[in-house]
């Protein structure tokens, strides 16, 4: 999917993607677990099929204009549209894509998919396919509707916005780690929507890099919640305390994972909101402002569940075993990629210098 320049093929991938998924939540998952997949599988492909209308709509325009019928994203992107006509084709592929994300309010089935997934699809989930949401923004929606987009931007930046207070408020609320770690990863998808919808060279960089860094620091969080319920067959934060003493590898990768998720300097978070936030800035200091107040409630839900599972009192009443030695290298080689991004983010930021100006009409200058 992310290879596909081709509108047709890029459809074809992003359609096949919900098959193992919806089977590994289906078959594999926990709770409610039909329900979930279902859920998960309507909504997607519920937006999918008004980008699938779209693209067609694209493609007999495109041939209605230059006599050449194709679905190649270059020569699309030289297609001429009437301001109308534009909007709704960018609106199609908006929901779409924002249904994927998810962007506010369209992640009705992001909570239930995320907590009743086994692990590893959770790691699909938030590591990976919420990215193909923002990648679509970025490479095929608004370059192909640069009008509409610019048109619609407000609208966006305030779902972002919305999206970001709202994530971060139900994730306080939550006592299931999972479901948790599910709005947290909301909200930080709302920072990185916030930046594509500035559309600045400094915030889609942020916006990039910081799509690794949660794929990272998130999927880090879900795969010790995982390893917490394997151990425990427990997911309630109210069920923990003092894992600090009893299973100090555990505590100690899940503390520095948690200071990555609040965006603590030195570590990759930090890079990547940095330059959503400093981008976002300049187009729209309020919008920068009250998603900095976002910034402000992960740091709260951050240390409240760090406090309550590693330094809380006991509550548990039962040894667990720590990590094992492939838990450990596993987490050992995250633990390396969060350090290494927040101190030196040079190599990555070199790599997407070069695409992020074509992609954003090379204005201003990349960091």
């Amino acid at each position: 999917m992310f290879l596909a320049l081709d509108l047709f093929l890029f459809y074809l991938f992003w359609e096949v993607m919900l098959i193992p998924l919806f089977f590994l939540i289906c078959v594999w998952g926990q709770g409610q677990r039909v329900k979930s997949a279902l859920r998960f599988f309507l909504f997607t492909i519920g937006g999918s099929l008004l980008m699938l209308l779209a693209i067609i709509g694209l493609y007999l325009a495109h041939g209605a204009a230059t006599g050449v019928y194709t679905f190649a994203l270059p020569e699309l992107l030289q297609t001429p549209l009437a301001p109308l006509h534009s909007c709704l084709l960018f609106a199609a592929f908006l929901l779409a894509f924002a249904v994927k994300t998810p962007i506010f309010p369209l992640h009705g089935w992001l909570p239930d998919a995320y907590s009743d997934a086994p692990t590893a699809a959770t790691l699909l989930l938030a590591g990976l396919m919420a990215k193909t949401g923002v990648y679509g923004l970025l490479r095929f929606a608004y370059p192909l509707f640069p009008e509409a987009a610019l048109l619609l931007t407000p609208l966006i930046s305030v779902l972002a916005v919305v999206g970001i207070i709202y994530a971060s408020w139900l994730a306080y609320v939550q006592t299931d780690i999972k479901r948790l770690l599910a709005y947290s990863s909301f909200g930080h998808m709302g920072f990185i929507v916030l930046g594509i919808a500035a559309w600045t060279p400094l915030s889609l960089s942020g916006s990039v890099i910081q799509m690794v860094n949660h794929g990272i620091t998130t999927g880090a969080l879900f795969l010790l919640a995982g390893m917490l319920e394997e151990r425990s067959g427990l997911r309630d934060s109210a069920s923990f305390g003092a894992l600090w003493g009893k299973i100090p590898c555990f505590a100690a990768f899940f503390l520095l994972f948690s200071l990555a998720n609040l965006g603590l300097p030195g570590l990759n978070n930090f890079v990547g909101e940095f330059l959503i936030l400093a981008g976002v800035f300049r187009v729209s200091p309020l919008a920068a402002v009250v998603a900095l107040g976002g910034i402000i409630f992960v740091l709260v839900y951050t240390l409240r569940l760090v406090q309550k599972l590693l330094f809380g009192p006991e509550r548990l009443q039962r040894e667990l075993a720590d990590l094992s030695f492939r838990e450990l290298a596993l987490l050992a080689s995250l633990a390396l990629l969060v350090i290494g991004l927040g101190v030196y983010p040079a190599p990555v930021l070199d790599l997407i210098r070069l695409p992020i100006a074509l992609v954003s009409g090379g204005i201003g200058g990349v960091p």
